[in-house]
């Protein structure tokens, strides 16, 4: 792996004032148009959506409630949705930050053929991304486990506030994905409500941990990173393996493969080239200069 302290004679066609970082990573993406981008939670961080590890790649908080318990205990959805009144208005009141407009500009600009989040927020497409694939699902909709139906998640919460006098005018630290660290509360006198249509249990339409992203989205990823020239990870730790098995198919297919990270990653060994820097701040600068 080639890390930037060593990348030291940057590209005649690059500006010679751009930092080590920008020369290195602004270099990779000149010589692989079309490649493939893979995200996470590092880029919306700027947008006050906090991310659940640090720099070693280890849980910052508790991990995410798991969907074997969100489905089968009433008492684990009661804490979801009361600790999700507050802690979903840090995604909902979200606008799109340097690392989404510097990524949907490279599209524009024909250096990003397809982008796979991991993220659930939609900031990519709000910041003009259009060939997006959103690995997780968007967390703006809730769909019914049993009947299918969707709607969107913000009238759920105003039924929820409205049942549940009270719980909205709480306060708590935000955590991710529209998490909230409400705790030493009773929920079990929290009203969760059904499906209207069937009675089903109503979840978001995410993957929760402990399930599987639905085939035919992995398949559209895949078929994405066959068709791309290299693939770029930014902001990541892909200690999850949904996101981990497309760096390691691109290194099997022989893809040079670039990481835009603050810290370690799940597939440091894998990378052509890593930068560990702000990543909305080198964005930034890519998008302008090239």
């Amino acid at each position: 792996m080639l890390s930037t302290q060593e990348t030291t004679s940057p590209a005649a066609s690059w500006p010679s004032a751009a930092s080590t970082n920008d020369q290195a990573l602004g270099e990779f993406v000149q010589q692989h148009p079309g490649l493939m981008v893979l995200t996470g939670a590092g880029v919306s961080t700027d947008c006050g959506i906090p991310d659940y590890r640090d720099a070693r790649g280890e849980w910052k908080r508790s991990p995410p409630v798991q969907h074997h318990a969100f489905m089968h205990s009433l008492a684990t959805r009661q804490r979801y949705w009361a600790r999700s009144l507050l802690g979903f208005r840090a995604i909902e009141n979200a606008r799109p930050g340097p690392s989404h407009r510097a990524l949907a500009k490279l599209e524009a600009k024909g250096y990003v053929s397809t982008l796979i989040t991991q993220n659930v927020d939609g900031l990519h497409q709000h910041a003009g991304s259009r060939r997006v694939i959103d690995l997780h699902g968007r967390a703006e909709i809730v769909r019914c486990m049993s009947c299918g139906a969707r709607r969107m998640r913000y009238h759920l919460h105003d039924e929820l506030a409205a049942h549940n006098p009270g719980w909205t005018s709480l306060e708590a630290p935000v955590g991710p994905d529209g998490d909230a660290d409400l705790e030493g509360l009773d929920f079990s006198t929290f009203k969760v409500l059904d499906c209207t249509r069937c009675g089903g249990i109503l979840k978001p339409d995410v993957v929760f941990f402990g399930d599987s992203v639905p085939a035919e989205r992995v398949a559209a990823s895949i078929e994405a990173l066959e068709r791309a020239s290299a693939l770029l990870v930014v902001g990541t730790s892909l200690m999850v393996y949904s996101g981990y098995r497309f760096a390691r198919r691109a290194a099997q297919e022989g893809k040079p493969i670039a990481c835009l990270n603050l810290g370690r990653t799940r597939a440091d060994d894998l990378y052509t080239l890593k930068v560990e820097a702000p990543v909305g701040e080198v964005l930034e600068v890519l998008a302008q200069r090239l």
